[in-house]
């Protein structure tokens, strides 16, 4: 059984954000299957999709902290700046992080363990809309 859905997330500041309940709530379907994969596709090239803590919320702020070391705005050899200081930093992030996840499902549930979230890391100051593509695949 196959099953496709197009979400839209409302705009979000910059930084890490759970998302797995806003999922949830949208993919019924999800009940029905007993195995399978669930597949999450971002549609954008400045935010990126990871899984990690889901409970302690200083896990996001240290993820933010990092990131923002790591990859700096306004550096002297970044060419593609004309879209702000964010702009560049925020590809390269992406790209890090990556923009798809597959996560197993088990008896009509994501096979997350315990403290396993689904993240929208949104890299941009005023990122937008952002839209998913989820794909569920099982029997």
């Amino acid at each position: 059984m196959w099953h496709q859905y197009k979400i839209h997330l409302a705009p979000r500041c910059r930084g890490f954000h759970l998302i797995t309940n806003d999922l949830l709530r949208q993919i019924p379907e999800l009940s029905e299957i007993k195995v399978g994969m669930m597949n999450v596709f971002l549609q954008h090239t400045s935010a990126s999709l990871t899984i990690n803590e889901n409970a302690d919320p200083s896990v996001r702020t240290d993820f933010e902290s990092f990131f923002n070391r790591t990859v700096p705005e306004n550096e002297s050899y970044y060419t593609h700046t004309y879209e702000g200081p964010d702009d560049m930093p925020a590809h390269l992030k992406g790209s890090l992080l990556g923009f798809s996840l597959n996560i197993p499902i088990t008896d009509g549930r994501l096979n997350l363990g315990t403290w396993q979230g689904i993240y929208l890391c949104e890299h941009r100051d005023h990122g937008g809309s952002r839209t998913l593509i989820v794909t569920l695949n099982g029997e």
